[in-house]
């Protein structure tokens, strides 16, 4: 695919809306291409992740093991979906494992790219933190929620 391509998914993806072509276009030009067969694991739960990826086509299903040792479906990622977006800011684990449903691609963004973005365009810090908080928020309220279930 062609960077405009890129470019137009990024803009496509929550964390990067709003986000100025030049901008997208800087981290598309660092970003590198993965091609994924159906059935490969694109990463396992556990692993240390120093990158994020956008699903560029096809998707990916996501799963993660109970307690008890069962695995639990947690969902898919489509395209558009960025997978681990705070790897692409801080050290973490990766909280489920992504095997791939069908021959996808995905576009992996790696920390010191990302970093360079936010160091090099405050106004985009700004504007992720908002949103990253917006969605921990979000996160937290869920879990909430389900707090009477394990009372």
């Amino acid at each position: 695919m062609a960077l405009i391509d890129d470019i137009r998914l990024f803009a496509q993806v929550p964390l990067f809306a709003g986000l100025s072509e030049d901008k997208l276009r800087l981290m598309a030009f660092g970003a590198e291409r993965r091609r994924i067969v159906e059935g490969q694991t694109l990463f396992r739960e556990g692993a240390s992740a120093d990158c994020g990826f956008v699903v560029a086509s096809g998707s990916f299903r996501l799963s993660s093991t109970a307690r008890d040792g069962s695995v639990r479906h947690e969902g898919v990622a489509a395209v558009g979906t960025l997978l681990s977006e705070l790897a692409m800011i801080s050290v973490i684990e990766r909280k489920f494992t992504a095997t791939a449903v069908e021959d996808s691609e995905v576009i992996r963004i790696n920390r010191p790219l990302f970093r360079r973005m936010l160091e090099e365009y405050p106004d985009v810090a700004v504007m992720v933190q908002g949103r990253i908080r917006a969605n921990l928020a979000a996160m937290i309220d869920g879990a909430s929620g389900m707090a009477g279930r394990f009372a």
